[in-house]
């Protein structure tokens, strides 16, 4: 069992995994900065300098100035924006991932088709090499390619 273990935690592909899992891991508080730092403060300022960080719905009758402030006083609150900022960054990482996917199937290229060997005798219909003049199961006459 641990030899199978083994065969399977070395093939290409769990590595291949482990690699992406770990670049993602270490991807994500960039893409975070990004929005909450670069993207979001721009946005914020043209509609009314709103911060979306500071977004929130209070389930209670209540009203407060700050998140912070609602959190602090126990009230259950939904904080949309946060949720915004978060659907952003999904937006981002998903987008950037596709431009790297993109990038390397575009340096993968293609194997080119392997000449025929054989072709189809128009009489027998048997396989035949792709340079034979006569099929050698009915030894039919056969034009050349």
């Amino acid at each position: 069992m641990l030899k199978e273990f083994k065969e399977f935690a070395v093939k290409g592909n769990v590595l291949d995994l482990a690699v992406a899992v770990i670049m993602g891991n270490a991807f994500s508080p960039i893409v975070t900065s990004l929005v909450n730092d670069v993207i979001m403060p721009p946005i914020g300022a043209v509609l009314s300098r709103v911060d979306f960080k500071e977004l929130y719905v209070s389930l209670s009758r209540q009203s407060f100035p700050t998140l912070a402030a609602a959190k602090a006083a126990g009230v259950a609150v939904i904080a949309y924006g946060n949720f915004v900022n978060t659907v952003i960054n999904f937006l981002i990482v998903a987008f950037v991932m596709f431009l790297l996917v993109r990038q390397v199937n575009r340096l993968h290229k293609p194997q080119p088709a392997a000449a025929p060997v054989a072709r189809e005798c128009t009489y027998c219909f048997n396989q035949i090499p792709i340079r034979a003049t006569r099929c050698p199961h009915c030894t039919s006459q056969l034009q050349p390619v």
